[in-house]
């Protein structure tokens, strides 16, 4: 049975009124790429904001997530918060901030992918207090379960 198709409004600004919109590289792929609307340079230890050009509103009981692409990973550029969120209330332009994580500088093109953005259905959830009972042969925290 097909999934149920969930349409995304997404705005090109006026300043880049030729960026592409997010589009899925191949079939099979999770997620949409996301390309940057003008040039930037990343640093080590600095983050910058490269800009998308875009906004995007998504569908109600909906949020959108942009994640890292690994591809970058590989080249040493990292996202800063990935995934991010972008709020069904957000109506500013999407943004990735990225960073390097070499010596030197990164520059990021008009036109390269700088991260994925997805569809996320929201799930009604309450948080209710009560007694949190510990799960058998799992002790500690960060990093517990592998060296």
């Amino acid at each position: 049975m097909p999934a149920r198709t969930r349409e995304v409004f997404v705005e090109r600004l006026p300043e880049f009124p030729s960026v592409p919109l997010p589009v899925r590289s191949t079939p099979g792929a999770a997620c949409f790429d996301l390309h940057a609307a003008e040039a930037a340079i990343l640093r080590r230890g600095e983050v910058t904001r490269v800009r998308t050009g875009l906004r995007m509103r998504a569908p109600p009981g909906t949020f959108l997530e942009v994640r890292p692409r690994s591809g970058l990973a590989t080249r040493g550029v990292a996202m800063a918060n990935g995934p991010g969120t972008i709020d069904r209330d957000y109506a500013g332009e999407v943004q990735v901030p990225l960073t390097y994580l070499f010596e030197g500088e990164y520059t990021v093109q008009p036109g390269d992918r700088i991260g994925q953005v997805r569809l996320v259905e929201e799930h009604p959830v309450r948080f209710t207090e009560g007694p949190v009972a510990p799960v058998s042969g799992r002790n500690g925290g960060f990093g517990s379960t592998g060296r």
